[in-house]
Order: C-alpha cells, then structure tokens, then sequence
C-alpha cells in the first residue's frame, strides 16, 4: 500500500498534467482546431513530409475542396466520409480548416487472438432441451464476418454464402492469415464435423479487412460494415461479428469506427466486438481499461473471456487473465457487457495461412483442407456470442439489438472473483436466454408479477395474467423481469443480494456508482480516478509501474501506442 505522502504526490502531479491539457484545450479551441484523436495529435507541428491517413467526415464534393486546399490525396471514399492522406506538415492547417470539424486517423486494426457449445447450453438449445420451445440451430440467420477471410473448409461447406474482400489487393476473400476461419468455425461449424459451432445452420458472409499479416486498415472495417448495413436485406445479416480492434484513441462520439457500429445496430444488427487481450502486462500484471475500439462504444455488445478450464460443468469456470478489462479509456464506460469461452478453442483452421504454417504444434486434428487448431482469446469468445446470437434470433426473430443485449445478460452468470469491469453482467448461458426469449409477445410487453415456477431447472416468474402469457406456459418478461429468486431488471436491478442499478450502482459490499464511484477499498472514480495502489486516472494515467498513457501510451514490456503499434505477442494460447 502507498503511503499518503505519495498518493498525494501522485495526484498533484495529475492535477497538473490535467490542468496543462485543459489550457492546451483552450488554445486549440481558440485556434478554431478541429477535435482530434490522440494518435494525430502527437503529429501536430511536425515539419515532416512523412504521409499520414485521415479520416474526415464530409460529401464528396467538400472532400474534394479539401484535398485541394491542402494538397491531399484522397485514398479512399467511404459513405459521408473519406481517407485522405496528407503530410505531417499540412495537417496543422487541415486541422485548423473551418469545414473540418473532426480528424480521426486511419489507425491499423488488429486480430484479438485467443467442451464450449456443452459448456454455453449451445447443445442443449439445438435439441430443444427447454420443455414447449423448438430447437435452434441457427438456421436462417446471417453472420457477417469481418476479419481475415474464411478459407474453404469441410465443415464450413455450404455456410459461406458470399465473400468480399475490402483489402489492397482486392481478391477472392481466402484467408492468408487463418483468424477469420477460425472465427467462422466457432460461429457455425458443422453438427458432425467433431467441433460443432455455436449455430451451425446459420450462414456466413466473409468481409475480408484482414492481410496476410492479420493487419488492416480502420477505414475498410467501417466500409465492410456499411456493406453489411447495405446488403442485410439480401443475406439476412442479423449479426456483426468483429474479432478485432484497434487502441482507444478518442471518445466513441468522435470514433468513425464507434459510428459505423452505432449505425449498423441501428439498422437492426447486433454487432458482437471483442474486448482485446490486454488484462495484463507480459510480467503478468493486472491491467485495468485495456478495452478497445469498436468494444467501447456503447451500440456494440462487447464480449470478455472466460477459461472453463477444459470442462463443460461451469462450477469451475474463471476469468482468463489475458482478457481486457473495463472501464473505457477516455469515456470511462462500464465493459464488457459478459464474457464466454475464449481459452484454447479448437475450431476450423485455414491450412495454407499463416498461424496454421508458423504453429503447427497447435493443430489438434485433421490434415490438408480438414484441420482444426486451437486457439485462445477474446476474438473467440466474441465468435461464441455471435453464434448464441444467431439462436436467439431464429428463436425470436423480432428482437432488437436492444432485446439481445438484455436477455444475454440478464441470463449470465456471475463468475467467481470477477466483477464488473472484468465479467460484466457473468458468464453466457445461451439455454438460458433462450428459455427468457421465447415467447417474443411476453419478452417485449408484458410485466411480470406472480409466484415463482422452474423449468428445466432454470427459474422464471410467470404473469397471473393468462391473456398476456404463451400458451405454453413459458417464461414472460418485459419492462422489468424476474429471474428465480436473484433479479428484478428494469429501469433498476436487484441481484441476488448483490446489485442495485438504476442510475446508481451497489454492487455487494464494494461499489456505489452514480457521478461518482466508491469501488470497494480501492478507487474513488469523479472526474479523475485514484484505482488502489497503482492508477493516477485523470486526462492522462499513470498505471503502477507499468503505463504511462497520455498523448502516447507505455504498456508494460510489449507496447507502444504512439506512432507505431506494437502488440507484443501475437497470439494468446491461454493463460
């Protein structure tokens, strides 16, 4: 524990760098500046010709004059936007031009690499475990996939129904890397092929944004998901699958990846992003606000991984240690939303790619177009919950993305040791949600009172009310939603003994959330945070010895996100 004296010290010197920021602020805004994310700003006043890719909101025309102005080159048009690529040297002057109201930089996404359908209920859901509610498999329902490709594969036959490819050399949307057809086998391998996916009837569309190196550009994620918007009538794409991210470096309301997200679940689509793999450092240190983007916009249904530690009964699940933790960098939002399986999960591999070639100790079974490998990470987790997503919508298919959100998380079960900001709302219980679900009319409308009855040996409350109930009796719920003896969920939560939410959180013995949070013994969170020993939080953060995270952030012994990314390992095989 530090003493005062220290904890004193830190935060004077957080005040400081805090009140720095804020004059800074002022100047710009005097300046007329455009808002700019972090990664351009440390380019500002370089007198390099050194070129650097923009993103800046605008029609084609205002892009043109734009460009013209300021000698750019315009790289890429995307819809209501475009990439321009200008000098360091000019983007002072772009950034101080009255027609641009922001500048985000065309920041390269990565992969988030990491027994599981018995251990999610998947199994139980495809045979109709629930009494009076059918089987679901998936069938019907779409998944965009926007990753490295899906690469041809015996249990994937039939399941890709289009591909696309976004990247620079424009081909056929094979998978040069091999982290998209893992991804797709998660998400809907076939029944007999020995790893079944989540929902292995749902069909596939591979958006292509990944290289060969598992690398790609912000921009051609958010013109594959504007695709997906565009074509969901065609495919009946109902989920957004993205296994990638790249550093916060602005809030969500200024990040065109957030508002691409934001966009597509307006349209109806549930968009599934992965937390990333940043929970410690490589000396194995805890790591807090590791989420990254598209993860921490509040549209997304962002997902952590849990480990089952190779079992299907979830008495001995935990966290994996690798995965990222909430709170957001810069908006402080409260993520992951819940977490599933994401340690060493055997799915299809792509055999020529690269993870294939370069990890062959990790190919499990199989040999040429049929093997599996086995991987680790949120990246699988995120497939998990896409799959569950896709049952939940042949179940119901009037959900909103809303609905989803809800009865995933109202369903999760909490994992031992792991609080919000590691587990969100608890770990997936797809059965579960499904049995929540499945009279759509009691899901949406009705309010539930009435005595407490179990199913399966899942417990719901049932409405008194037989004009407002399926006729099978099922479980209804609505505006607020009993579940067993632990949750009341409306505008408020009960759970179990644990959790008051309303526009204030009391999390068991430890957390009171409203404009402020009091977080068990270790944090006071306003407008700046103090987190335990370790964590200075206020416009920049000092986390323990490890990272510092200002303009450019130090993180632990393997990154560097300033001008460069580095992510140190490349893969996570599990804890």
């Amino acid at each position: 524990m530090i003493d005062t004296t220290t904890l004193r010290s830190r935060l004077f010197q957080s005040f400081a760098v805090i009140a720095l920021l804020a004059l800074a602020g002022l100047d710009a805004e005097a300046a007329g500046r455009a808002k700019l994310s972090r990664d351009l700003i440390e380019r500002l006043g370089s007198a390099r010709e050194q070129a650097v890719r923009v993103i800046v909101s605008g029609d084609d025309a205002m892009i043109d004059r734009l460009a013209a102005r300021h000698g750019a080159r315009v790289a890429k048009r995307l819809d209501g936007a475009a990439v321009l690529e200008v000098s360091e040297r000019a983007l002072d002057a772009l950034s101080q031009d009255a027609d641009v109201a922001h500048l985000s930089g065309d920041v390269p996404v990565r992969r988030l690499m990491s027994v599981t359908t018995a251990a999610i209920g998947a199994e139980q859901a495809w045979e109709g475990a629930l009494a009076g509610i059918a089987g679901a498999t998936g069938r019907g329902i779409g998944v965009a996939v926007i990753d490295s490709g899906i690469a041809a594969h015996p249990a994937l036959r039939g399941r890709v129904v289009a591909a696309v490819d976004f990247t620079d050399s424009r081909g056929t949307a094979q998978d040069d890397y091999g982290h998209g057809t893992h991804v797709a086998g998660i998400i809907a391998a076939a029944r007999d092929s020995g790893y079944a996916g989540v929902a292995p009837e749902a069909h596939l569309v591979s958006l292509k944004v990944l290289k060969g190196d598992g690398s790609g550009d912000t921009s051609d994620v958010i013109t594959a998901i504007d695709w997906a918007v565009k074509n969901r009538a065609r495919y009946n794409l109902r989920v957004i699958n993205l296994s990638l991210g790249h550093p916060v470096f602005e809030s969500y309301r200024d990040d065109p990846l957030c508002q691409a997200v934001e966009r597509a679940v307006n349209a109806g689509m549930v968009v599934v992003a992965a937390a990333g793999n940043f929970g410690k450092t490589a000396a194995g240190k805890a790591v807090v606000g590791g989420i990254v983007s598209p993860g921490n916009s509040p549209s997304a249904l962002t997902v952590g991984a849990s480990n089952t530690r190779g079992t299907a009964q979830r008495s001995d699940d935990v966290m994996a240690t690798y995965s990222s933790r909430g709170p957001t960098a810069i908006d402080g939002l409260l993520k992951p939303e819940l977490v599933a399986p994401g340690n060493r999960i055997v799915a299809t591999a792509a055999p020529a790619a690269y993870l294939t070639r370069t990890y062959p100790e990790r190919v499990v079974l199989g040999a040429g177009q049929g093997r599996y490998v086995e991987m680790s990470g949120t990246s699988m987790s995120t497939a998990v919950v896409s799959g569950s997503v896709a049952l939940l919508l042949e179940a119901t298919p009037r959900l909103n993305p809303a609905d989803v959100k809800l009865a995933l998380q109202v369903t999760s079960s909490r994992l031992a040791g792991a609080g919000l900001i590691e587990a969100g709302a608890g770990q997936l219980n797809v059965v579960a949600a499904l049995g929540l679900v499945s009279g759509e009319k009691g899901f949406r409308d009705t309010k539930i009172s009435g005595e407490l009855v179990t199913t399966s040996g899942i417990g719901f409350a049932t409405s008194n009310n037989s004009s407002n109930s399926p006729s099978s009796g099922l479980p209804t719920a609505g505006n607020t939603i009993v579940w067993g003896d632990t949750i009341v969920w409306g505008d408020t939560i009960v759970w179990g003994d644990t959790i008051v939410w309303g526009d204030t959180i009391v999390w068991g013995d430890t957390i009171v959330w409203g404009d402020t949070i009091v977080w068990g013994d270790t944090i006071v969170w306003g407008d700046t945070i103090v987190w335990g020993d370790t964590i200075v939080w206020g416009d920049t953060i000092v986390w323990g010895d490890t990272i510092v995270w200002g303009d450019t952030i130090l993180w632990g012994d393997t990154i560097v996100w300033g001008d460069t990314i580095v992510w140190g390992d490349t893969i996570v095989w599990g804890d």
